[in-house]
């Protein structure tokens, strides 16, 4: 068994990952008032801007103003679920308005709106197994159950449907990938966990320092399967998906993703990293002395891909 494990870590160790692409598709909806048009798309803008300068590995679309439409959006996943690969990471992320009559959430556009349950058809034919969709507008929990699937994770800016205020959430979210105190493990990269954690957090401040009663609470759902929560719960395997969802980089990491010399060893480190968080998952069901063997091999993996990285 030992054996078998040991030949199982050093294929670990020794495999290089393929370097993923990642398709980023944002779009900030319909807006209504001129304070919301110019709070979306500035969300909007700024994260195109940040998406674009992550790697060269990126692939960022981002829809404002009269491109927010279903017949432009339906075109650009589209484009996406045509060009992306089974290895590659997809996120979608929702700005905006949205609606729920207590059966169906919908996405407001300029034009038509989009339901939930025809976005999650659209991002179902988008052959990427990891996939992330954050919906920061109202009512967003609303649209969990319609999105829900294995290799997907959730964020919702509301935590049901009947939270339809407007959400100050996104502005949180976009924050995130700007702010390095939002990179927690300090690895020179926010996780879709980490955005989740800051933005939430920061809008539970705003409320508390305006002296509101907050009208959204965050959530995620990362497994497929059962309600959403808002925080990650080991036991059950939330957070896990998010954890591993890689968003944007800046310092050393940036310049590795953007160097193609570099990129292939930035890729092996993510990949110990996402090994080494989903150990810590299983570690309630392991023995401490396997847990510490195979923490071991994979951090001694790691600080040898770091070395190499630095020279």
């Amino acid at each position: 068994m030992k054996a078998a494990l040991g030949v199982c870590l050093i294929g670990v160790l020794l495999s290089t990952p393929a370097h993923a692409t990642v398709y980023y598709v944002t779009i900030a909806g319909l807006v209504g008032e001129p304070d919301y048009e110019q709070r979306f798309t500035a969300s909007a803008k700024d994260l195109d801007k940040q998406l674009k300068a992550t790697g060269a590995d990126a692939h960022v679309y981002s829809l404002t103003g009269g491109e927010a439409t279903r017949a432009r959006l339906t075109q650009v996943l589209g484009e996406v679920a045509r060009d992306a690969k089974p290895e590659d990471d997809f996120v979608l992320i929702l700005i905006g308005h949205g609606s729920y009559d207590g059966v169906e959430y919908k996405f407001n556009l300029v034009g038509p709106d989009m339901s939930a349950a025809n976005l999650a058809a659209l991002c179902n034919r988008v052959p990427a197994k990891r996939q992330l969709i954050v919906n920061a507008t109202s009512s967003s929990g609303g649209s969990i159950p319609a999105f829900q699937r294995a290799g997907r994770a959730v964020i919702a800016s509301t935590k049901s449907g009947t939270e339809k205020n407007a959400t100050v959430f996104a502005r949180y979210f976009v924050e995130a990938l700007q702010d390095p105190a939002a990179d927690v493990d300090k690895n020179e990269s926010v996780s879709a966990l980490e955005a989740f954690q800051y933005a939430e957090r920061k809008t539970n401040e705003f409320y508390t320092s305006q002296k509101r009663l907050a009208t959204e609470h965050a959530v995620f759902e990362d497994t497929g399967k059962g309600e959403p929560v808002r925080a990650p719960a080991a036991d059950i395997g939330e957070g896990r998906l998010l954890s591993s969802l890689t968003l944007v980089r800046f310092g050393e990491a940036q310049k590795a993703a953007l160097d193609p010399a570099k990129r292939d060893l930035l890729a092996k480190k993510e990949d110990l990293e996402r090994q080494i968080d989903v150990l810590k998952y299983q570690k309630a069901a392991m023995s401490q002395n396997e847990y510490e063997q195979q923490l071991k091999a994979l951090l001694v993996g790691l600080a040898r891909v770091q070395a190499a990285m630095d020279k």
